[in-house]
């Protein structure tokens, strides 16, 4: 009885997306298809950006690592949530559920963190074009990188031990498909309030700080282009569009996540796919379907293959 209970004590349980059987069963091949879809975009956008010499610049240097922190971002959950489609139950280990944790803070943490990156390259670029190669120069683009990744470490290092130590005497039971911090301190057996506003706290400074520096940035960038020409806006807006659709899809769902907090369990589940599975999947198509350069990229590779095919 004891060795059942140490058991019990070591592992979560999830409720997943539904319960009729039937329909998980129906949704484990577009899920399933969206995973790999979002896989081979994402690592194809690395590629490309390692493979051609015309995209060795600073704004593809960041969509690179932004394509790569998707992928990392979307594989943390979306395996799990489409193999738990095919079981009745759906547990994790306590070390899996920490590590989870640990994964989607590190990787949103430093996703949020890339994008405002990435709003300071398009705004040297648009705003002081003469000095652009000298202020983003390959160094500068190096330690921009690796600050995003260790600003998303310590941030989700904050929230895992923040919760590493809760006691879990009661339900496991899990009321989404992954481990989340909001969903997993209500199984703790003691009053978590303060500890969630802490939580809360922890998460909206990070993302509310980046989401108006982006704010702030592209208004500037919007603002200072029309100043200088009558047409400036419309090619400024052009230029900043798919980086302004890649915030909005980001920060939208993390804002009703963790700031504005529904309470409404279909949407909380529907934003938590949205933030860890569509969003993923979406950014390598909004660039590559509106970026010129990404585009002749394909092309080039396209061309080369076929060529390589006809020398054989």
């Amino acid at each position: 009885m004891e060795e059942a209970n140490q058991s019990m004590a070591s592992e979560f349980i999830f409720r997943g997306l539904c319960d009729s059987r039937e329909l998980q069963t129906f949704l484990l091949l577009p899920f399933s298809t969206l995973y790999l879809m979002t896989v081979v975009g994402n690592l194809f956008v690395v590629l490309l950006f390692i493979t051609d010499p015309h995209l060795h610049s600073p704004m593809y240097f960041l969509l690179a690592n932004l394509s790569f922190v998707d992928f990392c971002l979307s594989s943390v959950t979306t395996p799990k949530l489409t193999t738990d489609f095919l079981k009745d139950n759906k547990t994790i280990s306590f070390g899996g559920c920490m590590t989870q944790i640990l994964c989607v803070h590190f990787f949103g943490g430093g996703e949020m963190v890339l994008l405002v990156t990435m709003a300071y390259d398009r705004y040297v670029a648009i705003c002081k074009p003469l000095h652009y190669s000298s202020i983003m120069d390959r160094r500068k683009c190096i330690w921009l990188v690796l600050i995003s990744w260790t600003i998303g470490f310590v941030h989700a290092m904050s929230q895992l031990a923040m919760i590493l130590d809760l006691p879990f005497c009661g339900s496991r039971i899990v009321d989404s498909f992954f481990c989340d911090i909001p969903l997993v301190i209500k199984l703790a057996c003691m009053d978590t309030h303060t500890l969630g506003m802490l939580i809360n706290a922890d998460s909206g400074i990070l993302a509310t700080t980046c989401f108006i520096l982006l704010l702030m940035s592209y208004t500037y960038i919007l603002l200072k282009v029309r100043l200088n020409s009558k047409d400036g806006a419309s090619k400024a807006l052009s230029t900043c569009t798919s980086h302004i659709t890649v915030v909005l899809l980001f920060f939208g769902p993390c804002i009703f996540i963790y700031l504005w907090p529904l309470n409404i369990t279909w949407m909380d589940k529907f934003l938590a796919v949205f933030y860890t599975v569509i969003t993923p999947l979406l950014n390598p198509a909004i660039y590559t379907l509106r970026n010129k350069d990404i585009r002749n990229a394909i092309k080039r590779l396209i061309n080369q293959h076929m060529n390589s095919q006809d020398n054989f």
